[in-house]
């Protein structure tokens, strides 16, 4: 193959991945690999804001993302860096995205920076108050906290959200079993 042919192959399937980049993003209310949509911009704006959002192409702006947003969540879970991952997300400037707001928000859970941590839960219910992943990680907050009452009231919101058998559910209710003060267990 030539080069112009091998470049021509090239740019044709690139094409073809932006183009399907908006149907292949379905949002996931429980959180994942594949974020939510952005919250509604404000449509106040001067006149260069809009020339500026006008000129640019909001499939590649998503594809980048979603491909960045994805090395965040592989450092979470896969390296499990989660200082790594919070310079990561942040980089992303899109903290007002559930899904972006509540892996920060897991990363200084996990690192043991519960207030910090706590700030970023609340960021994410404020973009997305149906975001089950973050009710579910919250309660789990909750629990470590000793807070039953409200790691409680963060599994009734995840029953009413997305029902009992949901994993997010199971997860936080198993985690409500296993804390201390449960009741006797034999």
């Amino acid at each position: 193959m030539t080069h112009l042919a091998i470049r021509l192959t090239t740019l044709a399937m690139f094409s073809v991945a932006v183009a399907a980049t908006p149907f292949m993003t379905s949002a996931y209310a429980a959180g994942g690999d594949t974020p939510s949509a952005p919250p509604a911009s404000d449509t106040k704006g001067t006149k260069d804001k809009k020339k500026k959002t006008e000129t640019r192409n909001p499939n590649s702006e998503n594809a980048a993302f979603l491909a960045d947003y994805r090395a965040a969540y592989a450092t979470v879970y896969d390296k499990q860096d989660y200082t790594a991952a919070i310079a990561q997300l942040k980089a992303l400037s899109q903290d007002d995205r559930a899904d972006v707001a509540n892996l920060i928000g897991y990363s200084y859970r996990k690192l043991g920076d519960y207030k910090v941590s706590q700030i970023w839960y609340e960021r994410a219910l404020k973009a997305d108050p149906a975001h089950v992943r973050t009710w579910q990680y919250y309660g789990l907050w909750q629990v470590e906290q000793g807070n039953r009452d409200q790691a409680q009231y963060h599994l009734n919101k995840i029953a009413s959200l997305s029902g009992k058998d949901s994993a997010e559910y199971k997860s936080l209710a198993a985690a409500l079993e296993k804390a201390p003060g449960s009741g006797p267990t034999y």
